[in-house]
């Protein structure tokens, strides 16, 4: 596969993820303020922006329709939903060959979709309803993607590219919840559960008795939730594995080891002798080792040397 193509498709995979995300973050945050004091509204704010990566404004965190404007329509925020979904229809539109007739369908739908509406009709309507078109959008295209797609190298790509952006994602979430100064309230953690779209399942696994070491463990761990971390590199490293057997490219292998390594951790922790030593450094562990993986995606796919090239 050229270097251009997987580098487009694996673009593509984890800004969509990346919407995705944000528009559940921002759903969650928005339909919490009716249960919540101004304190905790702000700590709860702070929070968003501190996972989404994005510094606190200097006004503070008062202003909620302007901190949604810039999650949502700032296109000079690289981290906007916007922003997110314009800069996956360019990856896709660079590569438009590979994508079946649906994906560019469904994906140009949603583009427009997201262009057409203003943060002041969305606010007016509902900000609900467009996060929730939001979120539907990207499943779809998630779902048209594998029915209508080979699942060969482009595919394995897209699939590398969501859910290393999805275990990066969820590991800063938890990051900043657990590393919040002070206890946090229940709906804290109900809030928690909900951003990662985890709340029922989590409640058929733990019951309703919301800990937070069994958040912990849930997000960390299990190993069946789609949205947990740990399932994600599972999918990572069967994907890149997959990758490396059927590629030429010199030190294939590096991807993968690096991602077998962060899954071993991953199969032996356990969470009360990680939340024992330092949960902190073991998701900032997480995040080094994904940004690794990512770096060695880059080098040996993307921008390998021409001499590489040749000798392959």
């Amino acid at each position: 596969m050229l270097s251009r193509v997987a580098d487009s498709l694996y673009w593509m995979s984890r800004y969509l993820e990346r919407a995705e995300h944000t528009a559940r973050l921002l759903d969650v945050n928005l339909h919490q303020m009716l249960d919540q004091t101004p304190e905790s509204a702000n700590q709860r704010w702070e929070r968003l922006l501190a996972s989404l990566r994005i510094p606190s404004p200097k006004e503070g965190t008062n202003d909620v329709y302007s901190i949604t404007r810039l999650l949502i329509f700032d296109a000079a925020n690289s981290a906007s939903i916007v922003a997110c979904i314009l800069a996956a229809r360019e990856n896709a539109r660079q590569v438009r060959e590979q994508l079946s007739s649906e994906m560019w369908e469904q994906l140009n739908r949603l583009f427009l979709q997201v262009k057409r509406t203003s943060m002041d009709e969305s606010w007016r309507r509902e900000p609900h309803e467009f996060f929730k078109s939001v979120k539907e959008g990207v499943h779809l295209l998630q779902g048209i993607t594998d029915t209508t797609m080979s699942h060969d190298e482009g595919w394995q790509f897209i699939q590398i590219g969501r859910f290393l952006e999805r275990a990066n994602s969820t590991a800063t979430l938890l990051d900043n919840h657990f590393n919040t100064i002070g206890q946090l309230d229940y709906l804290s953690w109900i809030g928690l559960l909900k951003s990662c779209t985890a709340f029922e399942a989590y409640c058929k696994v733990y019951t309703a008795d919301i800990r937070p070491e069994y958040v912990a463990e849930f997000l960390l761990l299990d190993v069946t939730f789609p949205h947990s971390i740990h399932f994600s590199v599972d999918i990572m490293q069967n994907e890149l594995k997959a990758i490396s057997r059927r590629t030429n490219a010199r030190d294939a292998f590096r991807a993968e080891r690096l991602a077998g390594r962060l899954q071993a951790a991953l199969d032996y922790g356990q969470v009360d002798e990680i939340m024992a030593s330092n949960l902190h450094l073991f998701l900032e562990n997480i995040r080094q080792q994904c940004a690794q993986i990512h770096t060695a995606i880059h080098e040996i796919f993307i921008a390998y040397p021409a001499d590489s090239a040749l000798d392959s």
